[in-house]
């Protein structure tokens, strides 16, 4: 009689050891690779449809790949895993082994409203460099961000090339250099215009983040709305319990 207890130490089951194999093949492909039919699959590692068809189950739950019906199987995008480090979107892509980019949509300057002049610790009016842009991993569309710093302590920053790191820009040209944050992070849905930019359909999940970055002294250096895709990005932090 059964104890209840799953036994270990069996045969490995054939769809195991197909999504085994699917597994680490798909580590070689790129995103949105298509994979063979199951028909092909079946053939090649003489196995039954349905047990093809069972491995790419277990491999689409665990986000390894896609379905599309009719259509076939693909390799899901990689996500971006983000710590709550103060990094710029250039080191994190970096550290991921991708090479990060940004298109330019709009920069120039406007006038803060009360929520970015409560952010930078300005009066309402105060001139802002307002900076737009897609930034992009690998030259795919990963988030849209919208920068806003004050416009005097940034004189010629707009027409520098701002296809790269902010960071950068701001620690070599102007000695800016951000030591910490204060972060929000909610989940929201895309409109069209984003959803235009991002190359994604319209109300697709996203993670809005915004930021407000402040320098060594404690003086606001910039405030940032991100919105990233949620089908390549993830935000990861530790918790600690408190000893009592």
């Amino acid at each position: 009689m059964s104890s209840g207890t799953p036994r270990t130490g069996g045969p490995v089951p054939k769809y195991e050891r197909l999504r085994r194999a699917l597994a680490a093949a798909i580590g070689a492909l790129g995103d949105d690779a298509a994979l063979p039919t199951e028909r092909e699959l079946a053939v090649q590692h003489g196995v039954s449809r349905a047990t093809v068809r069972q491995a790419l189950e277990a491999l689409e739950a665990a986000g390894l790949v896609y379905r599309v019906q009719g259509a076939g199987t693909y390799v899901a995008p990689r996500t971006v895993a983000k710590t709550l480090s103060l990094t710029s979107f250039s080191e994190d892509m970096r550290a991921k082994g991708l090479t990060p980019g940004s298109r330019v949509v709009v920069v120039g300057e406007a006038a803060a409203d009360h929520d970015e002049a409560a952010d930078l610790a300005v009066g309402t009016g105060t001139p802002l460099l307002r900076l737009v842009r897609v930034r992009l991993a690998d030259s795919a569309p990963m988030c849209v961000e919208t920068s806003r710093l004050v416009a005097a302590r940034v004189p010629g920053l707009a027409a520098m090339d701002l296809t790269g790191s902010l960071y950068a820009l701001l620690a070599e040209h102007f000695e800016i250099r951000p030591r910490r944050a204060d972060q929000a992070v909610r989940s929201v849905v895309t409109g069209e215009e984003q959803s235009a930019l991002l190359g994604i359909a319209s109300r697709s999940p996203a993670l809005r983040v915004d930021r407000v970055s402040y320098d060594e002294r404690g003086a606001p250096v910039e405030s940032t709305t991100s919105l990233y895709r949620a089908d390549r990005y993830e935000i990861r932090f530790a918790v600690h319990r408190e000893a009592p």
